[in-house]
């Protein structure tokens, strides 16, 4: 079994592996700008005076798994509960209003709104889990460290019109929570939850690449984005799930 020091050494073999790669990325690739053509979306159709109905109305899950995530924090024993919780669910609440607000009108300045919330969400996970599995008395180090992470690729991404830092800073931060798992000391239960989570947003992401075909296989019922709302808000109520039924490990 390794010791905590030898999985802390490993996370920062990590992070630095991480760094080194962007780096990398940066100095051998182009910017990479926001395709137009993503706001084109298959599903348009309006409904009770409302433009692109279903992608607006698919985010409703977001709300109420981040209400009940928020209300789970607040009352549940505080030795399983820890702030970048609290700040997930927060940012799973503002990710409805702000994916609502972007769909009503898809471009560039309401996709701002959109990630955002997202990117509070990613980042908040990422320093929980860090602050579980590796270091148990650095939270306030590390939730304000992530989350200027991703907000800064956010922000960079909007004034430079470079996705490259948002899309590491995101790819990254999934590829980067089994890793800390995986590799940090197992202090609660039910951890398989996250998995789970992470093989919805995958599902996700699959559905929002495959949005046309899946509206035309569907006979125009239902497109791949409002699936990937769905299958997203799946994802987040696993780790919703995993905290309301752990405990602590002796």
């Amino acid at each position: 079994m390794p010791t905590n020091k030898a999985n802390r050494s490993s996370v920062v073999l990590l992070l630095i592996g991480f760094i080194v790669l962007f780096i990398a990325i940066v100095q051998t690739t182009d910017p990479l700008p926001q395709d137009n053509a993503y706001h084109q979306f298959a599903d348009k159709r309006p409904w009770l005076s409302l433009p692109n109905f279903f992608d607006i109305i698919s985010n409703l899950p977001f709300a109420g798994i981040g209400v009940a995530g928020l209300i789970l924090c607040l009352k549940d024993n505080p030795r399983l509960i820890i702030v970048s919780w609290s700040v997930f669910f927060t940012g799973l609440t503002l990710v409805c209003i702000g994916s609502s607000y972007y769909h009503w009108q898809p471009n560039n300045a309401t996709l701002f709104w959109d990630r955002l919330p997202m990117t509070i969400s990613f980042m908040a996970l990422l320093a929980a889990l860090l602050t579980e599995n590796v270091w148990p008395r650095r939270e306030q180090l590390l939730l304000p460290c992530a989350l200027l992470l991703g907000l800064s690729s956010v922000v960079y991404w909007r004034v430079s019109h470079d996705l490259r830092f948002y899309a590491f800073v995101q790819f990254g931060t999934l590829l980067a929570i089994p890793l800390v798992v995986m590799v940090g000391k197992k202090r609660y239960t039910h951890r398989h939850y996250l998995l789970y989570g992470l093989l919805f947003y995958i599902l996700a992401k699959l559905f929002e690449l495959n949005d046309r075909e899946i509206f035309r296989l569907t006979g125009q019922s239902l497109s791949g984005h409002t699936l990937k709302h769905l299958a997203a808000a799946a994802a987040t109520y696993c780790v919703y799930r995993m905290l309301k039924q752990r405990s602590a490990l002796v």
